[in-house]
């Protein structure tokens, strides 16, 4: 066992302790799991967008959420469920209406704003372990200040994830009209169901429900709305980790489909 050197202080003076930090645990294994948590992620999200294709499985409607909306004129007609309004250059991805706010709503979220300001500033890495910057700033300069308008970035994620919502409920119907279930129904209504418990258990939905409110015994509805969110707020971490889970899941089951890897599993129709 190792122990750190302590110089005696004078009377009164703070004692010069000259190790970095006095922590003894592995305060590193957290920042390091989450850097390579959310880079692996990251990686496999760029190289699906820019894939462009095996997004849209015709027979059952499948479409993944990486590519909704499909907006753009290389987007498969039947796929587009709201028009192919941009062009399709290879840099454009076919979501490009969504991917830039879903991308500022997780940017700007408080939890992930805590996630990689520890793991990839080191800004601090841990409590008690000094920071790695000489100088603090906050979030008033750029591009930082942008983490103040993660208000306005839920309520596009709100539209977002009824899109998705769209998107599995279409998914019920194939293509020959007939309504069917297999295992990417469950799958997209799984990941539907967790990015709205993710969506909604946003500090700012709590804030919206009930955090200019003065007196909860008028405003009932609302009370128990924001005791519902606040519950669900304390799993917010919790739920950023599983939405991106479920969303690799989704992506991934919908392109094996679609390039015919292995067949959907059928329960009915």
């Amino acid at each position: 066992m190792t122990t750190t050197a302590v110089r005696p202080a004078r009377p009164g003076a703070r004692a010069a302790i000259s190790a970095r930090t006095l922590r003894r645990d592995r305060w590193w294994l957290a920042p390091l799991l989450t850097v390579t948590g959310l880079t692996a992620w990251v990686v496999y999200a760029v190289v699906r967008v820019y894939l462009h294709k095996w997004y849209w499985v015709e027979d059952h409607h499948y479409l993944t959420p990486f590519y909704s909306p499909c907006i753009t004129d290389r987007c498969v007609p039947d796929a587009a469920h709201f028009g192919r309004v941009l062009p399709g250059w290879w840099i454009i991805p076919e979501a490009a209406f969504s991917l830039p706010f879903l991308l500022l709503f997780r940017l700007s979220c408080y939890y992930y704003r805590r996630a990689y300001y520890r793991s990839y500033w080191a800004s601090p890495p841990a409590c008690a372990v000094p920071d790695g910057h000489k100088r603090y700033t906050g979030e008033t300069r750029f591009p930082l200040i942008f983490q103040n308008g993660h208000r306005y970035a839920f309520y596009a994620a709100v539209v977002i994830s009824g899109i998705n919502t769209f998107d599995a409920a279409i998914a019920f119907r194939g293509a020959d009209g007939k309504v069917g279930f297999g295992l990417g129904n469950l799958i997209l209504l799984g990941n539907v169901v967790m990015l709205w418990a993710y969506t909604i258990s946003c500090h700012s939905c709590r804030h919206i429900m009930g955090g200019r409110l003065r007196h909860f015994s008028r405003h009932p509805l609302r009370y128990r709305l924001w005791t519902f969110i606040s519950r669900l707020n304390t799993r917010h971490m919790e739920l950023a980790w599983i939405t991106l889970g479920t969303l690799a899941v989704t992506d991934f089951y919908i392109m094996a489909v679609a390039a015919d890897w292995f067949p959907d599993l059928r329960f009915f129709n």
